[in-house]
């Protein structure tokens, strides 16, 4: 494989719709918001999250994935002080489901956040920035259901000057590509980014469907209105579908265990999913591990140092052919909860 070729290679698969135009987040158990506009507000604080991720080290232009959420609930009591809430650790160290005080889901509110990302791969690089409100509907007195939506900008730019056409070694056999004609500089092409999701919620599951990039809208860096290649040089933007739903299990007073699955779905490719499991100690320490179909594992760890500040880590090893070249990816998140007034070690919402 050669390493100049990858780059255009990669780029051409987003271009024209032929792979997942979204990075991959092994971590997002511990950011639903990420994938779910509904999530935003769903915590009694302010919940921002930062992440950097590595894809596939080793291999020269794989993808590097950075972002920053922040998410709050519009109104700043959701829960009576007395109250277990679907974010608050367990009252006076006891397990609910082995009998303590019964749960009771927040009050119907709103929430709102914020996002932007950035996602580099080769000479391509996708910054996205866009705004969330979300409301969150009580149900029953153990349920919630919640919607939200996104919406915002992406900003794809492409380094012509890093592209090589002719495989040579040096890139000095000249050539060109129809996408890009004799540009030699950065281009780049905004488009609206808009996102919605439902998600219900209780003490012990989630169940979320949501909807990316809702809008299909093309993708080109070059202007051939007037050509007769046009058709075959303009990309295009597609939505991309995800289900998610986890279980919590109480084990004891200490342990809790959370399977989850993340399926998705991209036209024209076919359905994927990831399996998880996550271990938690007293809201404190957890560790991780899961599956992603036709792809590799995963391993997970972290903990909340304290009521304010929490850390997790994530290490990905691919079994496709990929693995001969890649030593594996590694994503590093970190959170701050801002006015957790409950001193809430962890999120309750099953996750």
């Amino acid at each position: 494989m050669k390493k100049i070729v990858l780059s255009f290679s990669l780029f051409a698969c987003l271009g024209f719709a032929k792979a997942q135009q979204r990075p991959y987040y092994t971590q997002y158990i511990l950011n639903n918001y990420l994938i779910n506009p509904a999530v935003a507000g769903i915590d009694n604080y302010t919940d921002i999250k930062a992440s950097h991720r590595v894809q596939w080290v080793g291999l020269t232009d794989a993808p590097v994935t950075t972002y920053l959420t922040i998410s709050a609930p519009t109104k700043k009591k959701l829960y009576d002080i007395d109250r277990e809430t679907p974010t608050s650790v367990y009252p006076s160290g006891t397990n609910n489901m082995l009998g303590g005080t019964p749960y009771q889901p927040p009050d119907s509110h709103g929430g709102v956040g914020f996002t932007i990302l950035n996602d580099k791969t080769g000479p391509l690089n996708r910054f996205a920035a866009y705004g969330t409100y979300a409301y969150h509907l009580n149900l029953t007195s153990t349920t919630n259901l919640a919607l939200g939506v996104s919406a915002g900008i992406t900003q794809m730019s492409l380094d012509a000057s890093k592209l090589n056409f002719d495989g040579s070694a040096n890139g000095t056999g000249g050539g060109s590509d129809p996408a890009v004609g004799t540009s030699t500089g950065i281009l780049n092409k905004i488009n609206p980014d808009i996102s919605a999701g439902l998600w219900l919620y209780s003490k012990n599951y989630f169940i979320g469907l949501a909807a990316q990039q809702i809008v299909p809208d093309k993708l080109y860096f070059t202007d051939y209105s007037n050509s007769s290649d046009s058709v075959k040089t303009v990309g295009k933007f597609v939505p991309h579908i995800f289900a998610q739903a986890g279980y919590k299990f109480e084990l004891d007073e200490d342990l809790t265990l959370l399977p989850s699955v993340l399926v998705r779905y991209i036209s024209p490719l076919p359905v994927g999913f990831d399996i998880n499991t996550k271990l938690e100690y007293q809201n404190k320490i957890w560790v991780g591990g899961g599956y992603r179909y036709q792809d590799g594992f995963t391993a997970m760890l972290g903990l909340n140092i304290n009521y304010s500040i929490n850390i997790g880590y994530s290490y990905d090893y691919t079994t496709s052919a990929l693995n001969a070249i890649s030593r594996g990816t590694h994503e590093i998140l970190v959170g701050f909860l801002i006015g957790n007034k409950y001193d809430d070690y962890a999120p309750r919402h099953a996750w």
